[in-house]
């Protein structure tokens, strides 16, 4: 985590404290005196995950660990899932201990006997809990690892197999009978899928899932409609079909003696990688109807059963990443669980003075994909909330009235707070302008201004191209799911383009807009919206809007991004959340039928919704948005897509009658 945050967030900066009577925004203020020693981050986070005054240690590692590597459990439809059980034993003679233990569970697709033998809740079974009095149980999910039968995606025969799966741990020998889930990922995915679907009354307790998704589809696999190719064909194209041949290879060397058994479920997974990956790629990145947000899409998020799981009363630790696949969905999933724990509407804003409940918590943090699933120091918090929920201590994180613990990016602490989007931000907005002339900016000209545009004209140009002046940016290692800035964190220095998005600014495919330098600190915090008004001379437009804070020496730091296909652009109403007549995060259909085709020539508006952050700009520092018309490799278009947009030119607007502006949520 340390490591990240060197990459993250560099020069922390001056704080501010904030706070309203809605609810508190509390930030570390000023700087430290020389020779102080800084709070961790993450031991702040922690503390403020509970009620004060209910002091919890963790308890020391006490026994031994017994391991059941392969343990067959079949499900109702015949199918046989290999399971590995760690159970707490005696350290002396290594027999399991007696007990009663609480259980915990975690379904990867990744191979139990693989990935996850790294020893980590994220990814597999992890001692630290063994050690300390859990049962820990890792299962290959249908079709993956050790296990029989055929992989889809988060079938929804995977949540039935989760459902049983929760069940038998609950009868496991030695079991308090009470079970909590965890893992990331995929792996958080499945949790919160499967407490939405076992009923109440379950012996379902407890889940962690970290960096788990809200909508697939539009938190990752598209953005604005358009295919996430760098994460998309890496993981469907590549990763899970090399890891469903390999691990059934791999789980023969440790069980030898299911030669037959093994060798089979290895032929079935290969004959499946061939037919479901390869279809499913074509069916969805070729033009075909899961290009678009389909029901398909839907019944595999867990945003739809966030009421279910509040409903099945099922309290849930979210840890999401500010450098994550799915930045935009876990305070999503936060405000949904929040919602639905106050009888309200899952996909609405929560309200400023919004009662809330420490039964649901966000712990977001400046994490990769990748990083997520390694920082050891969330093991503590962890421990923290099973032991509160499968063991019963006192903890207080039942009653903290801050459960949304978000980290700043320009601090280096975490801001504590209760309500998504947050109480004390404000959206401003801010007009762009530019060049009257009509022909192309140089790069940083256009300005930033709270100021309506008053011009019956004025205009910048830009083109489309398939590959813009950058392909080293922040996106890239995001998408990437962290792996440049994994392999490149033993180097003295990070590498520049993934904290200096200059690069990507120039060219004839980028605009720049920013504001005069601020004369204090501000923060940027929650999710963000972009409103362009556009000609173009093409019946397709493409879209990215990059934020970045602008430090005095010309730095401009990457802060997030979002997207938008313009045929794509038709708001649903219901969904695309407001602030009087400000727009703060647009919501669109993205299917089919509701496709507009770009009028050529026409004025067109496209309301663009930028992924939120949380971050302090410094007295002195400045706020640009940068218009790209490409993201490669992060986006690639699918070939009709691309068929439409080859040759476009695009002209945004500053007038009067179209005033391009993007509303950011600023607190201070």
């Amino acid at each position: 985590m340390r490591r990240l945050r060197r990459i993250a967030a560099p020069g922390c900066v001056a704080l501010v404290g904030l706070a309203t009577a809605a609810t508190a925004v509390t930030v570390a203020v000023g700087g430290a005196p020389a020779g102080a020693t800084l709070p961790d981050p993450i031991a702040e986070a922690i503390a403020a995950s509970s009620l004060p005054g209910h002091p919890w240690t963790p308890e020391p590692a006490t026994y031994g660990v017994h391991w059941q590597r392969h343990v067959a459990v079949r499900m109702a439809d015949g199918t046989v899932l290999d399971a590995a059980v760690a159970s707490p034993a005696n350290p002396e003679t290594g027999a399991p201990a007696r007990g009663p233990f609480p259980v915990l569970l975690t379904q990867t697709p990744y191979g139990k006997d693989t990935a996850g033998q790294a020893n980590s809740a994220a990814i597999g079974i992890d001692t630290y809990f063994v050690k300390r009095g859990y049962i820990d149980v890792a299962v290959d999910v249908r079709g993956t690892g050790a296990s029989g039968g055929t992989f889809t995606l988060f079938d929804p025969k995977q949540v039935a197999d989760g459902v049983a799966m929760v069940k038998w741990a609950a009868r496991l020998p030695h079991s308090t009978g009470k079970v909590g889930l965890h893992g990331a990922s995929y792996l958080g995915i499945d949790q919160m899928l499967t407490a939405g679907a076992i009923g109440k009354h379950s012996p379902l307790k407890a889940i962690f899932p970290i960096v788990s998704a809200n909508d697939i589809y539009r938190d990752t696999a598209f953005m604005g409609g358009i295919p996430d190719f760098e994460f998309d064909a890496t993981y469907l194209g590549l990763l899970l079909p090399a890891l469903n041949v390999i691990n059934p290879m791999i789980a023969l060397l440790t069980n030898p003696a299911s030669l037959l058994a093994t060798t089979a479920v290895l032929l079935q997974h290969a004959q499946n990688s061939l037919s479901y990956n390869g279809l499913y790629v074509l069916k969805t990145y070729y033009g075909g109807p899961d290009s678009y947000a389909t029901n398909t899409w839907r019944v595999r998020s867990p945003g739809h059963v966030l009421d279910s799981i509040v409903a099945n009363r099922i309290p849930a630790y979210l840890v999401g990443g500010e450098y994550d696949l799915f930045q935009r969905g876990e305070p999503l999933n936060f405000a949904g669980l929040q919602n639905a724990w106050a009888g309200r509407r899952v996909t609405a804003p929560m309200l400023p003075h919004q009662r809330t409940t420490g039964r649901y918590q966000l712990l977001d943090g400046p994490y990769t994909h990748l990083a997520a699933a390694l920082p050891k120091d969330l093991d503590e918090l962890e421990l923290k909330w099973f032991d509160t929920w499968l063991r019963g201590a006192d903890t207080g994180m039942a009653r903290t009235k801050t459960p949304l613990h978000y980290y700043d990016l320009g601090t280096g602490h975490y801001a504590q707070s209760a309500t998504y989007p947050f109480a004390a931000a404000t959206p401003r907005r801010y007009y762009l302008s530019g060049d009257d002339s009509g022909t192309a900016l140089s790069n940083n000209d256009g300005t930033l201004s709270r100021t309506r545009p008053t011009a019956a004209r004025g205009a910048d140009r830009v083109r489309w191209l398939p590959v813009g002046s950058s392909i080293c940016d922040r996106s890239l290692d995001q998408w990437a799911i962290g792996a440049f800035t994994f392999v490149t964190s033993p180097f003295p220095k990070p590498v520049p383009c993934f904290g200096d998005d200059r690069l990507g600014q120039t060219g004839p495919t980028a605009l720049t807009y920013t504001t005069t330098p601020f004369s204090s600190a501000r923060t940027l915090a929650g999710p963000i919206s972009a409103t362009l008004f556009a000609r173009a001379n093409r019946r397709e437009t493409e879209w990215v809007v990059n934020v970045e804070d602008v430090a005095p020496d010309g730095t401009s730091k990457p802060l997030t991004q979002g997207a938008l296909l313009g045929s794509a652009r038709a708001l649903v109403r219901s969904r695309t959340w407001r602030v009087g007549a400000k727009i703060v995060m647009p919501y669109h259909r993205y299917t089919k039928a509701t496709a507009k085709p770009v009028v050529p020539g026409a004025v067109t508006r496209y309301d663009i919704e930028v992924f939120p952050t949380y971050s302090t700009l410094a007295a002195g520092h400045r706020l640009r948005i940068t218009i790209n018309t490409t993201d490669f490799p992060h986006l690639v278009p699918t070939p009709p897509q691309l068929a439409k947009l080859y040759g476009g030119v695009y002209d945004v607007l500053h007038t009067s009658a179209a005033p391009s502006s993007v509303t950011v949520p600023l607190i201070g």
